[in-house]
């Protein structure tokens, strides 16, 4: 299966009704059922997740402090803070920090995953006492979304002499309708990575990280950039990390502006150009600007590392038919798919680069994309959530992109 369908690798305004008939009609408006990947949760795999991660009662007690909410402004409150408190708890859970909750491995990234579907599901059909709008709802997932991912929560020092600031992205599982038991292992190094310090022969490196979704609705609303750009011109490195190939690793060198319709967790499938802001000055690629070669040469962990020149691209003046190339694109060529496919892996890798190029960080800032190993259960197991072969395989992937990042920043000096 190519890299591109295995790889990877919401604020609306806040109107109160002003009449009692206004209010009825807003309180009685339809409460929108829970999206195709909230109905997951129902099945046993993801229960067994979170009751073996002490998790499973996260989505419970946000639903009974949701209940004690008396206003639209309280409600919000309460769920920017259990958002954070979601994200915090995963991140020390990982790091050690904190009861396991239960025998699944404290590295395992499932837990946050599930544990926040329960709650978005949560805010999605509630129905309280007073009126709440459209755009209101809207704006709590939005809340909740950004606040569970850590997109809120990337804090550097201000004054830290010699420490280097790099910025790390993860996402959720996906492909959950082939095998429900799947986990990022992207998403495991964000949680493995926020808020450590690495130490390289450059000095301390400070990680930051923050996890994506895998729908392509999310990413034409443009959540990568929101997140991103505040962070981007403080940084000296950052890369986009999702899962990719069995058994290897790659630094994909070219990040193309096409979507090319594997369906994503709400099971949507997108086939278009990427959607951008400015569309008229898009490009049709991008391109890395991480130490490629010096991350390849390095002596990283156990799976091989490859700079990824491929592409996939409709020649200019060539016809329709889509041709690969394995050195990059050619001059005046469009995008069907970059080193790293034509599914989010890609799109993230594209709209980072995008975003760094805008800001005017091309020359000044490393930044690209990294696809992980496949994280492969045991052979034979087709049934167990976890097995030591699996745990083994996630913590070797964690620990080689930190390995990886501290070659990157090397190569910085």
């Amino acid at each position: 299966m190519r890299v591109g369908v295995l790889g990877l690798a919401l604020s609306a305004g806040l109107v109160l009704p002003t009449s009692a008939t206004a209010t009825a009609a807003t309180a009685t408006a339809t409460v929108p059922s829970p999206t195709v990947e909230e109905q997951r949760l129902t099945q046993a795999v993801p229960q067994e997740i979170l009751t073996r991660s002490g998790f499973d009662t996260v989505a419970p007690r946000f639903a009974r402090l949701l209940e004690t909410s008396h206003s639209y402004a309280q409600a919000r409150r309460i769920v920017t803070r259990e958002g954070a408190a979601l994200w915090r708890r995963a991140v020390d859970r990982v790091q050690g920090r904190g009861p396991a909750g239960g025998d699944l491995s404290r590295d395992d990234d499932r837990p946050l995953y599930w544990a926040r579907l329960g709650m978005t599901s949560e805010v999605r059909t509630w129905q309280p006492g007073f009126a709440v709008t459209d755009g209101q709802r809207t704006a709590l997932l939005d809340a909740l979304e950004r606040t569970s991912r850590g997109q809120s929560d990337l804090h550097y020092p201000r004054h830290a002499k010699g420490l280097k600031r790099v910025l790390v992205t993860g996402f959720d599982p996906f492909t959950l309708d082939r095998d429900i038991r799947i986990s990022n292992p992207s998403g495991a190094t964000a949680l493995a990575l926020d808020g450590t310090v690495i130490q390289t022969a450059d000095g301390p490196a400070r990680v930051e990280t923050a996890m994506f979704p895998v729908r392509w609705q999310d990413f034409a609303d443009r959540t990568v950039e929101r997140a991103l750009r505040p962070y981007l011109p403080l940084v000296d490195l950052f890369t986009t990390v999702s899962q990719g190939r069995v058994g290897r690793f790659d630094v994909e060198r070219t990040n193309g502006a096409w979507r090319g319709g594997f369906p994503d967790n709400e099971n949507i499938g997108r086939t278009e150009t990427v959607p951008v802001a400015d569309p008229a000055s898009q490009p049709q690629w991008t391109t890395t600007t991480l130490p490629y070669a010096a991350i390849v040469a390095a002596d990283t962990g156990r799976f091989p590392v490859y700079d990824n020149t491929s592409v996939t691209e409709i020649p200019a003046g060539g016809g329709a038919e889509p041709v690969v190339r394995p050195d990059g694109p050619t001059a005046g060529s469009t995008a069907r798919a970059g080193g790293g496919g034509n599914y989010l892996s890609n799109e993230i890798a594209y709209r980072a680069t995008l975003l760094r190029d805008r800001l005017g960080l091309h020359d000044s800032l490393p930044g690209g994309h990294v696809h992980t190993p496949v994280l492969q259960f045991a052979a034979g197991n087709t049934q167990d959530v976890t097995d030591p072969e699996f745990v083994r395989n996630r913590l070797d992937i964690v620990a080689q992109v930190r390995a990886i990042l501290a070659a990157a920043v090397e190569a910085g000096r």
